[in-house]
């Protein structure tokens, strides 16, 4: 089961049509099939790879990045860096997706079929601060080319793009680079980024947003030549609407010749939810996005054949112990290993496969029991971007005092409830939270977190075992209830989400224990639900 899809079953669409946090997004058509990846920063597994038939009703089908690179910078999480912005093409029968980590470098991975087998990443190009890289293939003269934008928290610049050749099999470039778009030269620009390069109507096209993700526009340039000179258009910006922002996205062409645009909109907690535009060349040849030049919030479909509604996947039962591809880890996880859990069964160290239905994961010893945020072994999947109910099942089987396990809304910010094993032997419901600073306020550093505070009575669980809710209202308001025998009651005040830096705010199951010696045992999760709740 998934959330409600975007498609309204009467010929049109309403936005965002994928309404979570699915930031940066690019796409493309290859036959009748359309594909769409996104940012996953520093989350594992990275590069989510979405189908489609008609643009509108998406599904997750895998994702491109089993472990992100340098493997050892990712063992802990690293929340707001790793991949930005990535690039999604296909070229020489394989496809491609290239992305700039702010902190290394731009690395490419392509496959044969868009389920992989991918490659390992590959570094393009080292250095700090390049990011939103994006591939451009010339069918015309067989020459390559790659453009890229600058952070200026790594760089010292930004409001520029870059330009290189690149060697037409993707691994490395050709030269030292040009600024090909200064936008400190246009008036009124600023935070020029996302560049996405195309080939059309014998113009070079670099599509590209800039001012900001909260109140920016969308940019065309177009030259005669990849190096310049470009002239600019605002293609996108909100107007009238409640589409703040509109930010970067891809260009793509139905085999029906139709042309759409999607791009992202910074809903705060949410995060970076997808909205497709109708596009069209104008008398002039320059690109009109939406409805001349603003976005639009219901519109006719795509015309491509009639498809049953969807969307990306949240439920899960966790069959045999393994979790959908829906869910991430907040870090790399461990090496492959021949562990056996206590029962004999296989395990990578925090998730135990086995014979019957479930989650099984290990409560693994740390010194950050506190934060959540600090933790790798989280698994997460994105907040909807709609009012919802979250629910799942948890029995806490580890005798080791201290070790606990919950449902979490995690973020700048984040509160959990669950489960925790006390010195006596019994098991009590705990709700804790822990908060950032002021609303408005950026991010709060790693490490300067107090510890976590009680949300309410602790209260026992005879069982070991308690269903658990999270109630997400307007504003990504939370509500907290449990029940461990005799009925539903709630727990805490309410709770806002809040997102980190670039990142929306996430679900999260955990498990864990005070550190010490042997063995922690084990958390089972069963009857993950999330159904929408609108208010």
């Amino acid at each position: 089961m998934a959330l409600p899809s975007a498609d309204l079953g009467d010929g049109t669409y309403r936005n965002p049509v994928l309404d979570a946090d699915w930031s940066d997004p690019d796409l493309l058509c290859v036959g009748d099939d359309f594909y769409l990846t996104a940012s996953s920063f520093g989350r594992v597994p990275g590069l989510p790879l979405l189908h489609s038939r008609d643009l509108v009703n998406w599904t997750l089908v895998g994702h491109a990045l089993q472990r992100l690179e340098p493997a050892g910078d990712f063992r802990k999480p690293r929340h707001d860096c790793g991949v930005w912005a990535p690039s999604l093409r296909y070229h020489d029968d394989r496809f491609w997706i290239f992305w700039g980590d702010p902190d290394h470098g731009i690395f490419q991975v392509n496959a044969p079929e868009i389920r992989g087998p991918w490659t390992r990443p590959h570094l393009v190009k080292e250095g700090k601060g390049l990011i939103d890289a994006c591939p451009l293939w010339d069918e015309e003269t067989g020459e390559a080319y790659l453009v890229h934008a600058w952070a200026k928290s790594r760089a010292g610049v930004k409001n520029r793009l870059t330009g290189h050749r690149m060697r037409p099999d993707g691994t490395g470039l050709l030269d030292e680079g040009k600024v090909i778009i200064d936008a400190d030269r246009i008036p009124g620009w600023f935070t020029l980024e996302g560049p996405k390069a195309y080939r059309h109507d014998g113009w070079f096209w670099i599509f590209a947003p800039a001012g900001g993700v909260e109140t920016g526009w969308q940019g065309a340039f177009r030259s005669r030549g990849f190096f310049g000179p470009y002239e600019e258009r605002v293609v996108l910006e909100q107007g009238d609407t409640e589409v703040n922002g509109p930010h970067q996205g891809g260009w793509v062409r139905t085999k029906a010749g139709e042309d759409w645009f999607a791009h992202f909109q910074q809903r705060g907690p949410y995060g970076r939810v997808v909205h497709l535009q109708p596009m069209r060349w104008g008398d002039d040849s320059w690109p009109v996005l939406g409805d001349k030049g603003v976005p639009v919030a219901v519109h006719r479909k795509p015309r491509l054949p009639p498809q049953p509604p969807s969307a990306p996947a949240t439920d899960d039962d966790f069959p045999g112990g393994r979790f959908g591809r829906q869910w991430q880890w907040t870090a790399n996880r461990p090496p492959s290993s021949r562990l056996r859990s206590s029962r004999g069964d296989p395990h990578d160290g925090w998730a135990t496969q086995h014979s019957a239905d479930g989650l099984r994961l290990s409560c693994v010893r740390t010194v950050d029991a506190h934060d959540l945020r600090r933790l790798p072994n989280v698994l997460t999947q994105r907040l909807p971007g709609t009012p919802a109910i979250v629910e799942v099942e948890l029995r806490l089987d580890s005798e080791e005092p201290g070790a606990r396990a919950g449902l979490a809304v995690l973020g700048d910010a984040f509160s959990w409830i669950g489960l925790q094993r006390e010195a006596d032997g019994s098991v009590r419901l705990v709700h804790r939270f822990a908060e950032s600073g002021a609303v408005g306020a950026p991010p709060t550093p790693l490490g300067q977190w107090g510890r976590e505070r009680d949300a309410a009575h602790p209260r026992e669980a005879p069982e070991g075992r308690s269903r658990l809710w999270i109630e997400s209202g307007a504003g990504a308001r939370c509500r907290f209830s449990y029940d461990v025998g005799g009925g539903r009651q709630p727990s805490g005040q309410v709770f806002a989400a809040t997102p980190w830096r670039w990142v929306g705010a996430l679900l999260g199951l955990f498990a864990l224990a005070p550190v010490g010696g042997g063995h922690a045992g084990a958390a089972s999760f069963t009857q993950f639900r999330i159904t929408s709740s609108f208010r």
